[in-house]
Parts: C-alpha cells; structure tokens; sequence
C-alpha cells in the first residue's frame, strides 16, 4: 500500500504535527514532516527536538471521570496516540495531572517517528504557501508560526482572519451565574431585546472593583512579546482602567440604555457577558481580555454582582498567537475553505493548550489518511471531548469573536436526565467514552470491510 501511496506533507514538527504524522504513518500513509528548528529558530524553543514542551511540563488533569481534559486524554489513548504514549512513558509524580520528564517525552516522540518506515523528516523552512504538487498538506506551525507562512495565509484567507494577539476574556459556564441579579437584556434592547446577561454595579461597588483591579498583579509580557504593540480593540481590562477613574463606566462597563428589573433604574456600570457558543453553555465577560494572574482574575471577579459564585470555563489572557478564524475557514475535516488541499491542526486553528493541540492533530491526521486511501473519516460525535473540541473551532463558536480554547465540559451539548455538579460531569465523561468506543468500532469496521 505504502509504495504506491503519495505523501501527506506536514509542515511544523511540534505535538500537532508529531501526532498527525503518527496517525498517517500508522494508517500506511506516507508521511514528509518539514520542521524548520534548527535551520531557522524560533523565540520559544530551546532544542532542535520534536514535540517540544516549550512552557509547562503539565499535561493537566488525568481524571476521565470527573475532568474534560482527562477525558480527552483517554480519548486519545484509544485511538492510538503517540504523544500520550510518549507521556504515560515519561510520566512524574503530579497527584492528579499528568506531568512529564520533558527531554525524555519529546525524545521518545522523536524517537517513535524516525523509526518507522513512512516517516521522512526534512529540516528546512516551508516559506510562504507550500508547493502546489503538494496536493495533501496539514499545517501545524503553532502559534509562532513563521512569519513568511503567516504572510501568505494572511493574503489568502484575508487580513482579518489571521489573529496575531489572544486577547481572551474569560468564560463562564452558564449555570454558575447568579440570575437572581443578573439579568439578560440588551442596550436599548436592541437585536432580540435580551442578548447579553448584565451584572450591575453600584457607584462603591464599581470603585472597588478599579482599584482591585489596578492593584491586582499581573503577568508579563516575555521579551519577544513586548514589541508587539496593544491592538486598541484588545487593550487588557486593567489598561483600560489605568487611564482614568470613569473609563470603564464609557468603555466595556458603560450602563447606558440599561435598567436594573429589581430598580427600576439605570446602575451606576455594568458588566455585560455575550453568549459565546451555540448550546448557550458558556458566556464570555465581554471587554474582559486582561494581564492579571489567573488568581486574582477568579477573586476579582467574584466581586462582581451576579457572579460570585462564578465557574470559569476560561480565564483571560493577552499574549502573541497566530491563529486562523477557524470557524469562518475551515470545515467540518479541518480543511482550509479558500485551498482544500491545506488542512490545518494545532494551535493554529484556535484552540489552547497541548493535549488540545495534539488531539487536533490526531484527528487532522485521520482525516488526510483516510482522504488519501479513498476512504470516509466522519468526525467524532460532539458529545465526545474530541468532537465537542472540533465542533468548536469549526463553526460552535461565535467568528465574530473567536478567541482560543481548552477543551471543557461547556463544550459538550447537554445530557439528559436531572443531573448537577460533580455527577454531571461524570454522566458527561461517560457518554463521552461510550460514544467514543462506539465512534472507533465503526471505523475499525469500515476498514475490515
């Protein structure tokens, strides 16, 4: 089969590409993985190495009863993956998360892939659109994706849909919100006339609230970051706050053509959340992007009236990333809209974090084997955390404001039954294995066939 099977070329050797690279090999594809490192290097990697763990060493939680990531970790290892393989090889006392040795993790996927048969690695840059007898690419180039590639991809899909900033306001699961004060209307209740959910502040409330946020502490910009100037529609909340004691009240905060149910009255700011996906499951803090460490970011925001008991799906952050307006570009097989033959995986497709990476890349992998073997791949099933991940990134969320995510259990459509907390996340982890078992039987099926 190998011999008289054409090449899937991959471009960028980080989890995304290692993992996609795998899933062709193993399916008897022919697989090119072009990685520029160490030909051209880039401000976050330290080694020449596949798979690189550039941050953390974290992994996250590996609980697939109770935890959205742990399941998707399991997901993962049912369907062969060779970065969770490389992980529970190179795994560290971490009590529930999954923490690895990384020179020994990345070694290991360097390892696994050189080995086998269909795997050809080149180190060089892939400047600019790959070539056009390309006819099966899958970009994985990361969030530092280089500049010559991030150029072209800009004139191809259009300036606007190419992000080089997260400016990511955090997210709140639905139920956690306190609807006993907030209240859903819009300004002027235009559009459907209750859009938005408005938490209301007082005047001693919201000075409060400025001052913990200007005295909150903040992360930093890293050094190749801080050159990149603010874009004004994503200047980080505490900027916004720093430039005057009212600016909040005229910017995000802005409580005109608002009243309070239980007062009849305009309040003094607001703080609206928008609808951020399309089960109506999760609510992003709108104007909300923000420097401020992940814990001050949950004890601030406590404070705010309506949600103080707030769960969050996502916490804010600002920080370099390129990556696509997926849900304008790609479909359903992660493939690029304006050029079908480009398929996209990894953090370029907008979503956070390395397992999510990974799990992208093992669908895109599955997705241009079986394109290439003249076979069907149907994409997992939402209630999975692979297909709830991939539903997101490829039309469940909001493209007018499509910002990174980690997979969570907001992203799983509803279960029934009369299920709360810790039991429906664990009702949700199970329909998500069950379905997903049932998901690889049929492919496995397909393929005896």
């Amino acid at each position: 089969m190998a011999s008289s099977t054409k090449s899937v070329h991959i471009v960028g050797g980080g989890l995304a590409g290692s993992e996609a690279a795998w899933q062709l090999a193993s399916a008897g594809v022919p697989v090119v993985l072009h990685e520029m490192r160490p030909v051209r290097g880039t401000e976050a990697h330290l080694t020449e190495n596949l798979a690189e763990l550039v941050c953390s060493n974290s992994f996250r939680s590996d609980d697939a009863a109770n935890n959205a990531v742990g399941v998707i970790h399991e997901e993962m290892r049912r369907a062969g993956s060779l970065i969770m393989r490389a992980a529970d090889q190179h795994k560290l006392p971490a009590g529930g998360a999954l923490a690895v040795d990384r020179h020994g993790f990345s070694a290991a996927v360097q390892e696994a892939l050189l080995a086998h048969p269909l795997v050809t690695l080149q180190r060089a840059e892939v400047a600019g659109l790959p070539p056009e007898d390309w006819d099966s690419v899958i970009v994985a180039t990361g969030p530092l994706t280089s500049p010559a590639l991030a150029e072209a991809l800009a004139r191809l899909t259009g300036e606007d849909q190419l992000a080089f900033f997260d400016a990511i306001a955090p997210i709140v699961h639905h139920e956690s919100i306190d609807q006993s004060i907030a209240w859903k209307q819009s300004r002027y209740d235009k559009g459907e006339g209750a859009d938005y959910f408005n938490c209301p502040m007082d005047k001693e409330q919201y000075d409060a609230f400025v001052a913990a946020l200007l005295a909150g502490d903040k992360t930093e910009f890293k050094e190749w970051e801080a050159t990149t100037p603010y874009f004004q529609g994503c200047q980080p909340i505490e900027v916004i706050a720093s430039t005057g004691p009212q600016s909040l009240r005229f910017g995000p905060m802005k409580p005109v053509g608002l009243r309070d149910p239980r007062t009849g009255h305009r309040p003094w700011a607001v703080v609206q959340l928008r609808q951020d996906n399309a089960l109506g499951t999760l609510w992003n803090i709108v104007g909300f992007q923000t420097k401020l460490k992940h814990g001050e970011q949950t004890r601030i925001f406590r404070t705010i009236p309506g949600l103080e008991k707030a769960e969050f799906a996502r916490l804010g952050g600002l920080h370099r990333n390129t990556f696509l307006n997926s849900p304008r570009l790609l479909d359903a097989t992660l493939r690029l809209r304006a050029m079908p033959r480009l398929r996209f995986a990894g953090q370029i497709t907008g979503c956070e974090g390395y397992v999510e990476s990974a799990a992208v890349g093992l669908m895109t992998g599955r997705f241009a084997a079986a394109e290439r073997l003249g076979r069907t791949q149907p994409p997992p099933p939402p209630t999975t955390a692979m297909g709830a991940l991939l539903g997101h990134i490829t039309g469940g969320a909001d493209a007018s404001t499509f910002q990174p995510m980690n997979v969570n259990f907001g992203l799983f459509p509803p279960i029934e039954g009369n299920f709360r907390g810790k039991e429906r996340k664990q009702a949700l982890a199970a329909r998500a294995l069950r379905d997903f078992d049932h998901w690889l039987g049929q492919q496995h099926a397909h393929i005896a066939a």
